[in-house]
């Protein structure tokens, strides 16, 4: 066996070269890991909050869903591509609203507004499943237990009173008609604020009230507003999800029309008197903006005419100045809280005594309404 003797300084060499060679190679390897990390860090503090919106009719109907939608589009615009927001449209209020919601927090959802009454109980469901999802209820209280659902209540009480006091100034014939869907608590209350508007007004008046049994069934809520007009109504007053075949219909029959969700002036201007309509926009962007802070609580919220979630409806032409102008001071003594429009004493259909003198009723215990007040014709039906 031979050696072969190398020189000191050239042993050196070769080993500082060594050394090199080494250090480039792990600079190689760990190159393409650290720059992916990198990618993936960027890419996931860049991806969007996602937010899902389900709702039970089309977002074009120009009622209810129309309302939510746009306040989604409020919603993505405020926060400038921060937010990705999906709608899914005609869902029914059934385990269908279940098959929905795992499709979206599969999909990376965070947070689902549940916009129908009917939904609390499937949206229930989903949220046991998926504690580190937030769920939304509208217009309907979420139990305690719940600590991922909570609840937003925007009350349309208040307008809905006045639209009552301007149909009860127009009425001729002393008779005022509603087209109604379903007997739960906030078409009851909604109702009922109407009503009391029209009675403030108008003692005499007799309201009649027709159900249909369905959020949106356009056949139907045509011939009830024409039975209602047959038996004498000349003011029809909506409480679909949209007032869009109440108003027709009684523009053609040549009658006056009033209706919730959306201002429907432009639509039928001489028909419509007014109305209420909501404006969610600046509620979402507000709801969403605390899921993202991490100072989302669960638990009811609820808001009246002076957040700006809930207001009058413009006049149409054929309502006198005289009148606007006593609706518009009715408006303001309401939000002064001179006039509390579930105040006491208030009587329902059999004349059994519902608020006592002096005792308001508040957001909170309207969401339990099931009675009609006194002066009105038609049957609660059973549910």
């Amino acid at each position: 066996m031979y050696y072969v003797a190398i020189p000191p300084g050239l042993a050196t060499e070769l080993e500082s070269m060594r050394v090199l060679l080494l250090r480039l190679i792990i600079c190689f390897v760990t190159l393409p890991i650290v720059a992916t990390a990198g990618r993936s860090a960027n890419q996931q503090a860049a991806e969007p909050f996602k937010v899902g919106f389900v709702m039970t009719g089309p977002a074009a109907d120009l009622g209810w869903n129309y309302t939510h939608d746009q306040g989604r589009k409020f919603l993505e615009q405020s926060f400038n591509g921060k937010v990705q927001t999906t709608l899914v449209e005609k869902v029914p209020e059934s385990a269908e609203v279940e098959r929905v919601m795992e499709k979206m927090i599969a999909q990376g959802t965070k947070l689902i507004f549940a916009t129908s009454y009917g939904y609390l109980e499937p949206a229930l469901r989903v949220a046991s499943r998926h504690p580190d999802i937030i769920i939304m209820q509208c217009q309907r209280s979420s139990p305690p237990s719940a600590k991922n659902v909570g609840a937003y209540f925007v009350d349309p009480n208040g307008p809905l009173y006045v639209a009552g006091v301007v149909a009860g100034r127009l009425t001729k014939t002393g008779k005022v008609g509603c087209v109604a869907a379903h007997p739960i608590a906030v078409v009851l209350t909604t109702f009922n604020a109407f009503a009391l508007g029209v009675q403030s007004v108008n003692p005499k008046a007799r309201i009649q009230i027709v159900w249909t049994g369905s959020w949106s069934d356009t056949p139907l809520e045509a011939e009830a507003t024409k039975g209602l007009i047959d038996s004498g109504a000349d003011v029809v007053f909506s409480e679909m999800s949209s007032a869009m075949t109440v108003v027709q219909t009684a523009a053609k029959a040549g009658i006056h029309s009033a209706g919730c969700c959306v201002d429907l002036k432009n639509e039928s201007p001489k028909s419509w008197l007014t109305g209420q309509h909501f404006n969610w926009g600046p509620l979402y962007v507000k709801t969403v903006q605390s899921v993202m802070d991490h100072t989302w609580k669960p638990g009811d919220r609820y808001y009246g005419m002076k957040e700006g979630y809930s207001d009058l409806s413009s006049f149409g032409t054929d309502v006198p100045e005289k009148v606007k102008k006593e609706a518009m001071s009715v408006k303001k003594r309401i939000d002064d809280g001179d006039i509390v429009v579930f105040k006491g004493p208030l009587k329902d259909q059999d004349g059994r005594q519902r608020v006592k003198p002096g005792e308001i009723l508040d957001i909170k215990a309207l969401t339990n309404v099931n009675w009609i007040v006194q002066g009105v014709d038609g049957p609660i039906p059973h549910q």
